[in-house]
């Protein structure tokens, strides 16, 4: 359906029913870059529609996953005006197939441990459960452990194999925590499915299962990693530190096989858990060598800031205003000038990720599927040098001993 708002207005073009492909027809297509959200902005408007679809498939190779009643919800947000000229009468969309967005790779299946441990997931989901109601701090804690794992070496569970020298040792990875919940469930695991289910796989559905105990999303979990033999402390220091530039996560994650939309929605992973003070005292007293504070923070959320924040060593909130709720909160403190990092706020400034950080900040529904779809790509990232020599560990510390 096309709706015409006004003349000169952006056209909205609404999506029907399992996302049905619209041709293109004018000089400009939006990249498959933005996959589920299709995002449209005006100078000066926003307009969202929103579109249920009954049934939505998704199919991997001969796994069909029913998902009932399943919410699609399309942020339209524009590209600056100086984009596309005055007329957008002519504007047209091609969406990705279904196939695209499902598609994952093909040494994973969703129904890998439905005979070989067909109660693994159920296993995992208790022991989480457990752990983090009893600290439920550790479940931004578990989700952040998946995103050092996969950024370094793909998802080989490599950041848990603790010796001298391995990921786990080096500077950016002292403030990881949840090992312990790992090992628990490891143990737990080899009681009923020995030598079957990889630590890097547990590490998945761990990131998922603390996800919604949080409050966050479900998605379902493919499987079938292995565990790497190879963990290096000098590799973990590729992981973003949070005083980067947009470019440089842009480039990073597309190294990765992700895009600017995983960048902004798998930022959005802050609306919960902590950071170190230290990772944000070089914007409180000498941004940039000029001996003054970030003039991009907001003065109050400043202050706030250099009460907390008088030691390195301290923890603070990522997000302010909602630390312990997952829910697009994050978003609106960009708009508010409260990132913490500063890669947080960035991502407000730099015209090729507001227009996205504006959309979710308005559909928490699509923020939460979206975050969903992101994660299954994180976690999709391979090795393949260490999947063809991986193994499954019988204690995810160690390599196992032959």
């Amino acid at each position: 359906m096309l709706y015409e708002i006004g003349t000169n207005r952006i056209l909205i073009i609404c999506l029907a029913r399992c996302m049905v492909k619209l041709e293109c027809a004018s000089r400009s297509t939006i990249s498959p870059t933005y996959k589920s959200i299709i995002i449209l902005m005006s100078n000066k408007y926003i307009y969202t529609h929103k579109l249920t679809l009954s049934t939505l498939n998704l199919n991997h190779n001969s796994y069909t996953m029913k998902i009932s009643s399943f919410i699609v919800t399309i942020i339209i947000i524009s590209f600056s005006m100086s984009v596309f000229a005055d007329d957008y009468s002519s504007i047209a969309l091609k969406i990705p197939s279904l196939e695209d967005l499902s598609a994952i790779g093909d040494d994973l299946s969703y129904s890998f441990y439905h005979e070989r441990c067909h109660d693994v997931e159920g296993i995992i989901y208790r022991k989480v459960k457990e752990w983090v109601y009893k600290e439920p701090t550790l479940a931004p804690s578990l989700l952040r452990l998946q995103y050092h794992d996969c950024v370094v070496r793909g998802c080989d569970a490599s950041i848990l194999l603790d010796h001298e020298g391995s990921e786990k040792t080096a500077n950016a990875s002292k403030s990881l925590r949840g090992f312990e919940v790992i090992d628990d469930i490891k143990a737990e695991i080899e009681k009923h499915c020995p030598r079957t289910v990889s630590c890097a796989d547990i590490l998945t559905a761990v990131a998922r299962d603390a996800t919604v105990l949080a409050g966050g999303p479900y998605w379902t979990v493919p499987y079938g990693r292995k565990d790497g033999r190879v963990s290096l402390a000098k590799e973990a220091e590729i992981v973003p530190k949070g005083s980067e530039s947009v470019t440089n996560l842009i480039e990073f994650f597309q190294s990765k096989g992700l895009n600017v939309l995983d960048l902004v929605v798998l930022s959005g992973a802050h609306t919960i858990g902590r950071a170190t003070c230290e990772s944000v005292q070089h914007r409180l007293y000498d941004y940039k060598g000029t001996n003054k504070p970030d003039p991009s923070l907001d003065p109050k959320y400043l202050n706030y800031l250099r009460r907390k924040c008088r030691w390195a060593s301290e923890n603070v909130h990522l997000d302010g205003e909602t630390p312990d709720t997952f829910d697009t909160q994050y978003y609106h403190n960009l708009k508010k000038n409260m990132g913490l990092l500063s890669t947080d706020q960035l991502l407000y400034t730099d015209s090729r990720t507001k227009p996205i950080a504006t959309g979710l900040s308005y559909e928490s529904l699509l923020f939460k599927n979206q975050f969903g779809v992101s994660m299954v790509k994180l976690a999709s990232i391979l090795d393949y040098t260490s999947q063809d020599d991986g193994e499954i560990r019988v204690d995810c510390k160690y390599v196992n001993q032959y």
